[in-house]
């Protein structure tokens, strides 16, 4: 009797063990290398919660594997059935950046996973870096065959209603509010201010077949949490979700500077040759004419812009799904024309200039199998996709096998209007840039153009169609030396540089409201305007505030060009020469608008380095700034 009841004893002992266990169980996963940020990951009841930790204490919970089913395919808590752990620390080389090299360093986790009503499992991979955690879930094929995830509430709870920054859409102005505030759900990344030393922002890398993210208010808490943008296939997404990230920073510049964070959580390049691959600036053609088209080709080549890009309407009215875009038939709501497109493309390949050629998705939709081949038959090396379609599973994949099909047929590509990046440039580096950014095109002032740079550059790439002489910069978008520094801090290797201007001999564009005062004049100025890069070999963030100001250092080769933002009342700034490796081997140019000029003047001063270890300068209210450090003797 003693041992019966010593065995039901032990047996009750193991089953209760067991039940806690399963209900309630811990991993720590750490940063790679130093440890600074440390994860705790519990299974609790029908959730995986991770709180993030740094130094100073808890950053935020995140709680997952909330999902919504399009049938009750779950029954039961998760348990954690095996974990394998493994770390990475290696380096690797960009083909065109904001950097040359990528240190990719992290500790990885994956929780394997099993409900306990009905076994289905799943996984939860894990990656701690430096620069925040990354988490993706992983089906098992067998147990979710052709389910439909009709719902993600993962969600990101902090401790108090702390300030964050929101859009509404990829192009919408950026706004100041707090966790409480957000009234619906807005485009990623989305930054969080814990305190004074503390930044996350929080958004999704390696989205390729999936439906898009969103950020929405959490339903309890302070925090936010995930929207999808439409149902999901789990076949179609390969029975796995994009990358969530939790960037972390102790300013938001720092955000920006890491943002290789997203290349990182995406496969290395798969196109075998990419020599063909070539960033540079970009020179628009409006007129839709022979006579515009070669004007744009000479001056291109005289001021080494690398291309110049045809814009709507070449083809027809792109939004009538009858224009072909296989043919050269000219929107005459555009333009009277002649256009003969293959005469241009001639005499751009004898001068050294590349082709673009726009095209709106309902061309690219009905004819995207014979518009590739065409056109690296006629010998154009870009197209710029017009009027995309976002968000739902069926519009992101169908847009990546877009780009791998240009990639076919040696064709880079630029996405306009709401696709916003998530890493896959380095997957398929001929998607060079993306809009997905309220640039000049819109008219922003300054403070917006600063909420730009600290908020949507964290994620990659953006086309901010960068102006000069058209009177809005002036008027609205902080004048002309402003312009250089965009040119500078807003990183994109094609670059839109006249977006609304035209050299001289050019034709008017019909329609086009004052577009005949545009015009490109050719001065001191011009030479450095033309010629600053679009990719760099190193980036840093030096200093500035959300909204208000922002200095940013990039290198290419031997020269330096820091850019200054100024979205406020004149400001003295020190910038510490630390990045040079000798200062005495260096001359400074500075490119500012003079402190009694105008908003279109732009004076160019030359300063002797000797001696120093700061430079100071009183950075005109409302403007901006370049100063370029290039070597003596090169």
């Amino acid at each position: 009797m003693k041992k019966t009841s010593y065995y039901a004893q032990r047996i009750c002992w193991l089953w209760m063990l067991c039940t806690s266990f399963a209900t309630v169980q811990a991993s720590t996963l750490l940063s790679c290398p130093s440890g600074k940020l440390q994860a705790e990951i519990t299974a609790e009841s029908s959730s995986m919660n991770i709180l993030l930790k740094d130094e100073l204490g808890s950053l935020l919970t995140v709680k997952t594997l909330q999902f919504g089913w399009e049938k009750d395919i779950i029954q039961g808590k998760w348990r954690i059935i095996r974990e394998e752990r493994k770390s990475v620390n290696e380096t690797w080389q960009t083909i065109y950046g904001e950097r040359r090299h990528v240190r990719d360093c992290y500790n990885e986790l994956t929780l394997h996973l099993q409900s306990e009503g009905n076994r289905k499992e799943m996984a939860l991979c894990l990656r701690m870096y430096e620069e925040g955690l990354a988490f993706k879930h992983v089906f098992n094929r067998t147990d979710f065959w052709r389910c439909k995830l009709q719902r993600e509430d993962t969600q990101f709870l902090f401790a108090d209603d702390y300030p964050t920054w929101t859009t509404l859409r990829a192009q919408a102005l950026y706004k100041q509010t707090t966790l409480d505030g957000v009234s619906q759900p807005g485009d990623r990344p989305q930054v969080i201010q814990i305190d004074r030393q503390r930044y996350v922002a929080i958004g999704e890398a390696a989205l390729v077949d999936y439906a898009r993210m969103y950020l929405g208010k959490a339903t309890s808490g302070h925090g936010i949490q995930s929207v999808l943008a439409g149902e999901v296939d789990l076949e179609l997404a390969g029975y796995q979700s994009p990358w969530r990230y939790v960037m972390y920073a102790t300013h938001p510049g720092k955000l920006v500077e890491h943002n290789y964070f997203l290349l990182n959580l995406n496969q290395p390049c798969r196109i075998a040759d990419t020599s063909w691959i070539k960033p540079g600036k970009v020179l628009r053609e409006v007129t839709l004419t022979t006579e515009g088209g070669l004007a744009c080709v000479d001056f291109a080549a005289e001021h080494h812009i690398e291309y110049v890009e045809f814009d709507a309407g070449w083809y027809g009215p792109e939004n009538n799904k009858a224009s072909d875009a296989t043919t050269i038939t000219v929107d005459t709501a555009r333009s009277k024309g002649v256009l003969d497109l293959h005469r241009v493309i001639r005499h751009a390949g004898n001068r050294g200039v590349g082709i673009l050629l726009y095209v709106n998705r309902y061309a690219l939709k009905q004819q995207l199998d014979e518009l590739f081949p065409l056109y690296q038959k006629w010998g154009v090396k870009g197209v710029k996709f017009g009027f995309v379609d976002v968000g739902s599973q069926e519009h992101t994949s169908w847009l990546h096998h877009a780009v791998r099909l240009a990639a076919k047929y040696k064709l880079m590509v630029d996405i306009h209007d709401e696709y916003r990046p998530t890493g896959y440039s380095r997957t398929y580096p001929n998607l060079l840039t993306q809009e997905g950014i309220r640039g000049d095109e819109e008219s922003p002032d300054l403070k917006q153009t600063l909420h730009t740079f600290y908020n949507r550059m964290i994620c990659g790439a953006g086309d901010y169609t960068n102006c000069y002489y058209d009177r809005r910069v002036s008027q609205k978008m902080g004048g002309r030396a402003a312009q250089l520094a965009k040119r500078v801090a807003l990183y994109s290797p094609w670059q839109f540089i006249y977006w609304y201007d035209r050299p001289t001999n050019s034709p008017r564009r019909m329609g086009g409201a004052g577009n005949s005062e545009n015009i490109i004049l050719t001065d001191e100025i011009t030479p450095f305007y033309t010629t600053i890069p679009t990719v760099w070999d190193e980036t840093r963030f030096i200093q500035g505030e959300t909204g208000e100001y922002a200095i940013v250092a990039r290198r290419s080769a031997t020269d330096w060009y820091v850019a200054i933002i100024n979205a406020g009342p004149q400001r003295t700034i020190s910038l510490p020469l630390d990045f040079l490796d000798c200062q005495d081997d260096y001359r400074a140019t500075i490119y500012e608008q003079p402190a009694e000029g105008k908003k279109e003047s732009v004076s160019i001063k030359r300063i002797s380095l000797h001696g120093l270890s700061v430079i100071e300068r009183k950075i005109v209210a409302d403007s901006g700034c370049v100063i370029h450090f290039s070597r003596k003797g090169l």
